[in-house]
């Protein structure tokens, strides 16, 4: 007897154990969830979705699919397979058991008829929608598979000949307007009105010419040039707004990476298009949705790489803004808010539950993906787990302005994962949101959001100048006074100097700069006849303007400098920026003029080219202490100001050269043009030099490297 306790004591203590950790495994998936960090590297997450089950034919009780492209959840949850290679639309109910299926049907014209590699499908309120492929027609059923009727290949002016009506997918929005993709049309996507007539094209792809081909068109247009398409479209998916989410694989893989690494939207695998055919989709992640980031990625056997863009073959719409994209060519799911951030990312291919070997399609029902694998001719279902609970929570308390409860979910987000960036964005939205623009900019300083930290500057520049709006306008007109002052004086000294017989003091040849920037001719022409500057006042010039720009490249704010370098490679930096180029244009235009009768000698080249600079002075302090006021929306006057200063450089080296060395306007126009060209040339034999130089060191060492070791 006490043996037998002593058994069903340890056989309970064991069902205890297995029951604690069923949980556990039901939380655990044959893949890994990540996001991407702004420099493109993966950042492990947890599991926003888990595998729950696989929906087979078995559990429908029907027989097996064939090639299946397409499902679609009704508003009742009623299931709708395109099972493509049977020739059928099979229909379930919300429990997926086997109701119904479309083969044939009596046409319009009471001929027996049937579906033909049926793809595309979408259901509404009264109808099934189903693309019949092979047939180039849409099939129009009620819901009890009643046949209604039949819409053929548009006729319209505006199609062309060579326009194929081949239907995969379809979506109908809430007037019953029917968008198509036809996967062998270049021209976009249908819209055909709800009584089949055609409507237009919309969405057309913009076709990727190369640069040297636009050239030779502009060039000679009348000489027949090779023709270059545009992507085909492969899929698409509707909101509840009524706005057209399409997906395309047709981009080649060099200009669609060319995409992902610049930004570029007009290449974007996926596109939300309003009913004009208008990408309106928001793009403000760090990179623009288009599935894989990094381009060469491995799945769970090492000897599986898979390399190139993703393969992105369908879209789903889920709640709150989430939307999700299905990568054929990885087997990977990729989800993404509304503003076209990436939430996270999961899924792998293999025989497991929860990997998948050719997905096809996406839906989403509730919070639960299905995703339908033509390979394995089933479903996998997906189950939300409680991150992705919290996730979807918070960007519903967004949409609702209830930015409190956001940021309370945002902080329990990051508290589980504190590698995703988007937490730190949305901490940082909604304590902007909330008004605390102080406390935001940490947080958008951690993940490199500049416009975000713009914008909370910019409302915190705005709260501080109304409350010290007098102290303002007070340093401004002190400044501007102390401004005239002091080039009033400098106006004063440079006066007295023309009259002046004795020796200069350096101040006296560094103020002559100011002069020299206004009155260029005449100040060239005294600065090399009367001797109004110097060597040591020309370099005075170019440590100054060293400084200044030393302070540009540590002295911006994080708007316009967020990535911030040592102090030691800002030093090399800022010195070698303006002593390189100084010195390849003095070499290069002394050993021009020399040959071209330059009446200028080397150093009056250099005296001439240093006070060219003088214009740096006055421009990089003054906009970089600009930066530290100025918001991103006020860039545009940063960059005119600094495009000015080069501008009156280069005028200012420009006429003292021709002052220098007496030439003529047009003489000096090529003499210049041939120094930059020098420059480059001077610049191609350092460094041919310098490889060689390395090479040779390296040579050396591999000698005796072999010497010791003999």
């Amino acid at each position: 007897m006490k043996k037998a306790s002593r058994i069903f004591i340890a056989v309970l203590c064991l069902m205890l154990l297995v029951s604690c950790m069923i949980p556990a495994f039901a939380a655990t998936a044959p893949y890994e969830t990540y996001t991407y960090s702004m420099e493109g590297s993966t950042m492990s997450s947890p599991h926003a979705y888990v595998p729950e089950r696989i929906i087979t034919n078995y559990d429908m009780g029907t027989t097996a699919l064939k090639s299946a492209k397409d499902i679609f959840f009704d508003d009742d949850g009623n299931l709708y397979i395109s099972d493509t290679g049977n020739n059928r639309v099979v229909v379930c109910n919300s429990d997926f058991r086997y109701q119904f299926e479309i083969s044939s049907f009596i046409n319009e014209h009471g001929v027996p008829d049937a579906l033909s590699s049926p793809q595309g499908l979408f259901v509404t309120d009264e109808t099934i929608y189903v693309c019949d492929t092979s047939n180039s027609r849409i099939v129009c059923f009620d819901l009890v598979g009643n046949f209604q009727r039949i819409i053929y290949a548009p006729q319209a002016d505006v199609m062309g000949e060579d326009t194929i009506f081949h239907p995969v997918a379809i979506s109908v929005d809430s007037s019953g307007r029917m968008y198509i993709v036809s996967d062998q049309t270049y021209s976009g996507i249908f819209s055909i009105n709800p009584d089949g007539t055609f409507q237009g094209f919309i969405g057309a792809q913009k076709a990727d010419v190369p640069l040297a081909t636009r050239i030779r068109r502009l060039l000679f247009p009348d000489v027949t040039a090779e023709e270059y398409i545009t992507a085909t479209y492969n899929n698409c998916a509707i909101d509840e707004d009524g706005f057209l989410y399409v997906t395309t694989s047709d981009i080649d893989e060099e200009t669609l990476t060319s995409a992902i690494t610049s930004g570029n939207e007009d290449y974007a695998p996926v596109k939300r298009l309003n009913s004009q055919g208008d990408d309106i989709m928001k793009r403000n992640g760090f990179f623009i949705p288009a599935g894989e980031v990094s381009l060469t990625t491995y799945n769970s056997n090492p000897n599986e790489g898979t390399t190139g863009p993703s393969t992105i073959v369908d879209v789903a719409i889920g709640e709150n803004g989430m939307w999700t994209i299905l990568d054929s060519k990885r087997c990977r799911l990729y989800t993404y808010d509304s503003d076209g951030i990436l939430l996270f990312a999961f899924g792998d291919k293999g025989a497991q539950l929860g990997n998948l070997s050719q997905p096809t399609a996406i839906e989403y029902r509730d919070s639960s993906l299905y995703v339908l694998d033509a390979t394995l001719n089933s479903i996998t279902v997906y189950k939300r787990t409680d991150y992705g609970d919290v996730i979807a929570q918070a960007l519903k308390h967004t949409d609702d302005r209830e930015y409190s409860l956001a940021l309370s979910d945002w902080e329990a987000i990051r508290k589980s994962n504190n590698n995703f960036d988007s937490a730190y964005r949305g901490i940082a939205n909604n304590l902007y949101r909330q008004g605390h623009y102080e406390e935001s900019l940490m947080y958008y300083e951690a993940i490199g959001e500049t416009q975000g930290y713009s914008d909370s500057f910019k409302a915190m520049r705005k709260e501080w100048v109304e409350k010290y709006v007098f102290v303002v306008i007070i340093v401004v007109v002190v400044l501007c006074i102390l401004l005239a002052k002091f080039f009033k004086y400098v106006g004063k000294k440079n006066e007295e100097g023309i009259t002046k017989l004795t020796k200069r003091t350096l101040w006296e040849e560094f103020i002559y700069g100011f002069y020299l920037i206004m009155h260029p001719f005449d100040a060239y022409w005294d600065l090399k006849h009367e001797k109004r500057g110097s060597v040591r006042g020309a370099l005075l010039i170019d440590a100054v303007v060293i400084v200044s720009y030393l302070y540009y490249l540590v002295g911006r704010s994080y708007i316009y400098c967020p990535n911030k370098n040592s102090a030691g490679y800002i030093l090399i930096y800022g010195v070698l920026t303006v002593v390189v180029p100084l010195m390849l244009w003095c070499v290069a235009n002394w050993c021009l003029t020399t040959l071209f009768d330059g009446e200028g000698n080397f150093k009056d080249i250099f005296v001439s080219s240093s006070y060219a600079l003088f214009p740096l002075i006055l421009f990089l302090v003054p906009v970089t202490l600009l930066t530290n006021v100025a918001s991103l929306d006020e860039s545009k006057m940063i960059s005119l100001l600094l495009t000015l200063s080069f501008v009156w450089l280069g005028m200012l080296l420009f006429f003292g050269m021709a002052t220098t060395h007496g030439y003529s306007m047009g003489k000096n126009v090529l003499i210049t043009i041939f120094t930059i060209v020098g420059m480059m040339f001077i610049m191609f034999i350092i460094l041919l030099f310098s490889n060689l130089i390395q090479q040779m060191v390296s040579f050396v060492a591999d000698i005796i490297t072999e010497v010791s070791l003999r």
